[in-house]
């Protein structure tokens, strides 16, 4: 049986050089095209064995048999999302090159690419990157072990605290790891592969890990089936033409084959009218009658309405029943939802269900998630569960925009959107985060009225019946019908009304000067000598203030406490 190119995707934080050492791999500059350096969109790179030999000695040196026919590598965005692009039964990629800078460690991206390749059980090696810029370093031999032995004592220390540091932060997040000359069970440990893309240091070592591996434990992974099997990347438009870029993964595939594409509802059915493959090393593609597995297409396809960015796909024998129920199952794997919870959007399915994997992974529930842009049915469904649950009245974008009817309504509910999902989680928490607090807010001033007043003695305009003189406060807040006490805990009487500026108004905060007007209270004999007045509280409400202080402010704990003194003066065990 056949055996196919292992599919290596090349992941990890923006800037610490995925793109870069693809390219010295593969002998090009592309990353010197991209918008700021950074890759704008997935691309792929077939490289043929005959290309790996040349570029890595070693595999002769070391006697590495090389049985596979080459590697198709997938470049893909800084945003972790797309390490998830997906396949039947898991990760489109049999293994994964994550690239981390020696000199910054692991960084938020870096951590969700682990956390997604965990959850996919997608083997891996660690590229560390940029050992050029260690201050000091030099290319002393061109194998790296020797290298690094042959380096000055102290630059020597440097790169080992470097690597320990990594070493212990994936440590702690669960994964064993060693430099890939010291690991024995690569089942065990994840190979650390110390590389420069600027200089190409290490790039030999990285290409022979990745061959050697592919070919120790992906052997009945990369057998090729008979039935075309692929995903859908980008769909495309070119002058007149629309086409779609995918890649297939299993089988082979002809021009004028049938093949159904997944959508969220019923499959396409499409011809192909024109079938293209990637090029070896480059980003072209040429016109070809039939492709194999594994490798990069382009289709001009007789249907490309309804077809999204992430779906998988099949050759299309009549078996519309059979491919229907894998979909199904495939894709509501995918975007199983829960009862309650937030509504998410994502470009792609695999970018999607790589959102979902890290929203669950945060313990965020999601009751709808979808491909495309934010619509106006995204924004009724979550205007209807502010009225159910205000913590899941928001919606999360990635990568996506607003249509023009949603445009209209998008000020009804929270809409959250970025093009990195660390930053999309986030923000979601932070906003999780400050609507709590506001909802625990209002939750305790509905409670109880929480206030400090100071009199001001020059400013009693009636000593009684009722009697009303001028306050500051000092804390909390003020509203009509509290409860006063004095700071002696003497009971006063309700406030009937507050007025500031001549003005009658509903409620006084902190910093405020007002006039209050208090019925039943004679000012010279009862508040004549007194400084301060608080609002009355009673154990329970207390307790329930207390319980909740997280969401006070430090002035309103602050009176909360003097309250609770002047109470355990009389009565020790009061509030506890």
């Amino acid at each position: 049986m056949a055996i196919r190119q292992p599919i290596i995707t090349i992941a990890g934080h923006v800037d610490h050089g995925k793109t870069s050492i693809l390219d010295k791999i593969r002998g090009s500059s592309v990353q010197e095209g991209e918008a700021g350096g950074i890759t704008q969109r997935i691309s792929f790179t077939l490289f043929p064995s005959e290309n790996i030999k040349k570029g890595c000695a070693l595999i002769d040196k070391y006697g590495v048999p090389l049985k596979i026919p080459g590697v198709l590598f997938i470049d893909t965005p800084g945003h972790a999302a797309f390490t998830n692009l997906r396949k039947r039964g898991g990760s489109l990629a049999d293994l994964a090159i994550l690239v981390i800078d020696i000199n910054e460690g692991i960084k938020p991206q870096t951590s969700e690419v682990l956390q997604i390749l965990q959850a996919n059980k997608t083997p891996f090696i660690i590229a560390l990157n940029k050992i050029d810029n260690m201050s000091g370093w030099k290319k002393l031999d061109d194998d790296m072990r020797k290298s690094i032995e042959m380096q000055p004592e102290h630059i020597k220390r440097t790169f080992e605290e470097k690597m320990y540091m990594i070493i212990g932060a994936l440590s702690s997040r669960g994964f064993e790891s060693d430099l890939f000359y010291n690991v024995e069970d690569y089942t065990q440990k994840i190979c650390l592969v110390p590389c420069s893309a600027k200089t190409g240091e290490g790039i030999p070592e990285l290409l022979m890990m990745l061959c050697g591996l592919s070919q120790k434990f992906l052997e009945k992974r990369l057998n090729v089936g008979k039935d075309a099997k692929g995903v859908i990347f980008e769909i495309k438009r070119e002058k007149t033409h629309q086409y779609v870029e995918a890649v297939l993964y299993d089988g082979d595939i002809k021009l004028g084959d049938e093949i159904a594409i997944a959508t969220f509802d019923k499959p396409v059915i499409s011809k192909i009218r024109v079938l293209e493959e990637i090029l070896p090393l480059s980003s072209k593609f040429k016109a070809s009658k039939k492709v194999s597995a594994a490798t990069g297409i382009r289709m001009h396809l007789s249907e490309v309405k309804d077809i999204i960015p992430g779906m998988p796909f099949q050759i299309f024998k009549g078996n519309i029943d059979q491919i229907e129920k894998e979909f199904k199952k495939d894709i509501g794997e995918i975007i199983k939802n829960d009862e309650q919870g937030i509504i998410i959007k994502a470009d792609s399915l695999g970018s999607l269900e790589a959102l979902v994997t890290l929203l669950k992974q945060h313990h965020v529930q999601i009751l709808r998630s979808g491909v495309g842009p934010i619509n106006k049915k995204d924004i009724i469904e979550a205007r209807a569960n502010k009225k159910l649950d205000p913590m899941n009245a928001i919606i999360l974008g990635f990568n996506v925009d607003l249509d023009e009817e949603a445009k209209e309504l998008e000020n009804q509910v929270k809409i959250i959107k970025d093009e990195v999902v660390y930053k999309l989680i986030e923000d979601l928490e932070k906003w999780m985060d400050e609507e709590k607090k506001r909802i625990e807010r209002e939750k305790l001033q509905s409670l109880a009225s929480l206030c400090k007043l100071e009199i001001l003695p020059k400013h009693v305009f009636r000593n009684s019946g009722p009697a009303i003189f001028g306050v500051a406060v000092k804390g909390g807040k003020l509203v009509p019908g509290t409860n006063l006490i004095t700071d002696n805990n003497e009971k006063i009487g309700k406030v009937k009304a507050i007025q500031a500026e001549k003005q009658s108004v509903q409620e006084a905060s902190s910093g405020m000067e007002i006039a209050i007007s208090v019925p039943g209270v004679t000012f010279d004999r009862q508040l004549k000598d007194t400084k301060y007045l608080y609002s009355e509280l009673g154990e329970s409400q207390f307790k329930e203030f207390k319980k909740n202080k997280d969401v006070l402010k430090q002035e309103d704990i602050k009176v909360l406490q003097e309250i609770c003194d002047m109470k355990r003066k009389e009565k020790a065990t009061w509030g506890i």
